[in-house]
């Protein structure tokens, strides 16, 4: 194997790790998410919960299971959002992104772009 191979093989090992990097950092993110998604629904429905039974204003009560419903469905629905985007190599959704202004290569092809006009120069 020449120097020139062994060079190419190391920058391709480099930018594999430099994926899988960014992967497991996304995928950690998401799981965070996760769990602090859940704690915190807990804890706000326990406190909602327990200062209700101090509260006697109706509305108060009137707002509480409203309150206690949006939380976690709005929450949830930001939550839904991350985790499509962290696997979106697996639901799909890389395939559609891959053709949109989201993707590499529409940037590649925006900078070439820019690069060849004449103004630039």
């Amino acid at each position: 194997m020449n120097l020139i191979e062994e060079i190419m093989n190391d920058l391709d090992k480099i930018k594999a790790y430099k994926k899988a990097k960014k992967r497991v950092i996304e995928e950690r993110s998401f799981y965070s998410h996760v769990v602090v998604y859940i704690v915190m629904n807990i804890v706000i429905f326990i406190f909602k919960i327990k200062v209700g039974d101090y509260v006697n204003d109706d509305g108060y009560n009137d707002f509480l299971p409203w309150n206690l419903i949006s939380t976690p469905i709005l929450w949830g629905l930001g939550l839904l959002g991350h985790g499509l985007w962290t696997f979106r190599e697996k639901n799909g959704l890389g395939k559609l992104f891959s053709k949109s202004i989201f993707s590499k290569k529409w940037e590649e092809q925006k900078i070439k772009e820019f690069m060849n006009e004449k103004d630039n120069l």
